[in-house]
């Protein structure tokens, strides 16, 4: 709950108004499990507050940890699915890879979760929880929302998570420390501009808008030709930044022509693109790079403007990287 709501909780229940405050600091700043650990506040109120509410928090069922420290956590939603995040832990810094939805209904063909289906989207509560319960959030420093699902295609619950991390009450998180990640989606990376100074990062893959289309059937209803004429609107030299995931597949969109076009498309724009190194999924013809092509291709972009960088490939041995993200234990179920 935002901070006018939760007044309005200490209105209908009866408490007194500064009550808002206190609720919001135990929960947004000390993390409480249960209204129980809000000790300032009179067992009485307390007990009415527990008669309407509860916190909403639901640790994680399951923790996998990878051999480079990263960790994938599964967690309950609020109507039964399962969905998971990963913790990245890299020196002094710690960012977490948020889902915003029970598998994705965008359907790229090289993508894990793409390929688990849609299960519905999550509430702000099960945004939220994703951080909320992390046994390692003390250590956050960043958030992506990059996990599981298409964060425009749940654009009002994105956005509220977003207000709370980001007000003065709640997190009090800078916007510079969250990315969001979109193929595209029109209606949500409208809102998003406008509602949000936070950065954004589009799943891109091709230059060309036909074989994008052979990777990412969203393309057809997510244009690239409607989205980069859309983002070069805006001014990305100060409050936030744009980027562009560019996954390199051996023999699809690795070779000259790719990134000749990429610098035609990309170079008048103020932005930076993230190569990715392909994660093998059984039964998908799509093959990586070879090390020697992604150097090539990231110093060809870098030399003609775009600044380019190869992203450390993290979590791969528990299906954590980039990708890889499905939950078995619900598609069993």
């Amino acid at each position: 709950m935002t901070l006018d709501e939760l007044k309005a909780v200490a209105a209908e229940t009866g408490l007194p108004a500064f009550t808002a405050k206190q609720v919001a600091r135990w929960i947004y700043v000390q993390h409480v499990g249960s209204i129980d650990e809000m000790t300032n506040i009179s067992l009485k109120n307390r007990e009415t507050l527990k008669e309407h509410y509860t916190i909403g928090c639901a640790a994680p069922t399951d923790c996998q940890c990878s051999t480079d420290g990263t960790q994938k956590y599964l967690f309950p939603t609020q109507d039964g699915q399962l969905v998971e995040s990963v913790y990245i832990p890299d020196g002094d810094r710690g960012t977490l890879c948020v889902s915003s939805q029970a598998g994705c209904r965008m359907g790229c063909h090289f993508c894990m979760t793409g390929r688990q289906g849609f299960g519905g989207n999550l509430s702000v509560t099960d945004i939220l929880n994703q951080i909320y319960s992390l046994p390692k959030k003390d250590m956050l420093t960043n958030i992506v929302f990059m996990g599981q699902g298409e964060p425009m295609d749940n654009i009002d619950a994105v956005l509220r998570a977003i207000q709370l991390l980001t007000a003065d009450y709640g997190y009090a998180w800078s916007p510079k420390r969250i990315t969001v990640s979109t193929v595209g989606v029109r209606k949500g990376l409208l809102r998003f501009l406008k509602e949000s100074d936070c950065h954004l990062a589009i799943s891109l893959h091709s230059p060309f808008p036909e074989e994008r289309l052979q990777m990412m059937p969203a393309e057809k209803a997510y244009s690239m030709t409607e989205f980069l004429p859309l983002l070069k609107q805006y001014d990305w030299t100060h409050q936030r930044r744009l980027s562009f995931e560019y996954i390199v597949f051996g023999g699809l969109n690795d070779m000259p022509r790719h990134a000749k076009e990429l610098v035609k498309l990309l170079a008048p724009m103020e932005c930076r693109v993230n190569l990715i190194r392909f994660h093998q999924i059984p039964d998908m013809p799509f093959k990586g790079a070879s090390e020697e092509t992604m150097i090539w291709l990231r110093d060809y972009l870098t030399q003609h403007g775009v600044t380019t960088t190869i992203r450390a490939s993290r979590g791969q041995d528990i299906f954590a990287a980039c990708g890889l993200l499905h939950n078995k234990k619900q598609t069993e179920a």
